[in-house]
């Protein structure tokens, strides 16, 4: 039969090997908890959470963690989380209405070819107020390598992020461009450092800190209506 592509991708391409685990994830998770004001206790989902590792680094800041994927082997290495299996670009979330108060979910939406049900089904899981933030590669900064990664269907810029949580009935919707670098998150004024610099970057560079002086992110969020 088919093989499950994105399973694939998840085992072959983003391997442990190709793709060491490092201590970024616990970095963003504390930023985002911090920017986004997140508490212990809260309930948070991640579609698309591969090894974890992001899940792992939000319950060490005391949030109840869930995870969907569509590898039957994602969070295979996960303790005390539980990770359903789902093909969320067009069946529906596992879960009941109104159950999160976040919901997470980074290099997910461009690999969709209907990111916009997801972001439906995640308004209906959300709680009345509850906050779904997606981090996606800005297609602006990253068009010329965008398609390195075939599985790539559905690129983005702020104003069309900013348009699909519109769509899908969110409020308060925010879309930011972000480097993926601790160091600019503490010290903004860097962020001029690299925009001087990324025209000279090579836009196939290993080097990880030049890699991400030159690639940006959009970070978007939305807030479930009350009365949805």
């Amino acid at each position: 039969g088919r093989r499950n592509l994105m399973a694939d991708y998840l085992e072959i391409v983003y391997d442990d090997q190709s793709h060491p685990k490092t201590t970024y994830p616990e970095h963003l998770a504390k930023y985002l908890f911090d920017l986004f004001g997140m508490k212990s206790g809260q309930r948070i989902l991640e579609p698309g959470c591969g090894r974890g590792e992001f899940l792992n680094s939000f319950r060490k800041l005391g949030m109840n963690c869930y995870g969907v994927d569509l590898s039957a082997k994602a969070g295979s290495k996960l303790e005390g989380i539980e990770v359903k299996q789902s093909n969320f670009d067009s069946e529906t979330l596992p879960f009941e209405k109104d159950f999160f108060d976040f919901i997470y979910n980074k290099s997910l939406l461009e690999h969709l070819w209907h990111p916009d049900h997801l972001l439906k089904e995640t308004l209906r899981v959300l709680k009345p107020g509850g906050c779904c933030i997606s981090l996606v590669p800005d297609w602006e900064a990253n068009y010329k390598i965008y398609f390195d990664d075939f599985t790539h269907r559905t690129p983005f810029t702020q104003f069309s992020l900013k348009d699909i949580y519109r769509i899908c009935d969110f409020e308060k919707i925010e879309v930011f461009k972000f480097r993926q670098l601790p160091i600019v998150w503490k010290y903004p004024s860097l962020n001029l450092v690299c925009s001087v610099l990324s025209p000279l970057i090579p836009i196939r560079t290993t080097n990880k800190f030049l890699k991400w002086s030159r690639e940006l992110m959009l970070v978007g969020s939305g807030k479930k209506p009350y009365g949805t």
